[in-house]
């Protein structure tokens, strides 16, 4: 059974405003989540942002692409996309 993906709608704002690539890369890592689960050690600089919460870089460089998700429901299997965006600005 996959995940279900949520976004919120700061996240959504911040999705359309990146560039093709950002945006490539963020919905590349959306698609893996659904398929695999929340925690994805395989994608660049992974680490855990307390119990629920993740993030990854989905660009390194300057500057520095992230993406930020939570776990919202294990057992309903329900994650939210919540940051989308340049690591100086991250919520972490």
């Amino acid at each position: 059974m996959n995940w279900y993906i949520e976004y919120t709608s700061k996240a959504v704002k911040q999705l359309k405003k990146q560039p093709v690539t950002i945006r490539d890369a963020a919905l590349a890592l959306v698609m893996d989540i659904k398929e695999r689960g929340p925690i994805r050690g395989d994608w660049p600089n992974f680490s855990k942002l307390g119990k629920t919460n993740y993030h990854c870089h989905l660009k390194k460089g300057k500057p520095t692409y992230v993406a930020c998700w939570r776990m919202l429901d294990k057992n309903k299997k329900v994650i939210e996309v919540y940051y989308v965006g340049t690591h100086e600005k991250a919520p972490y």
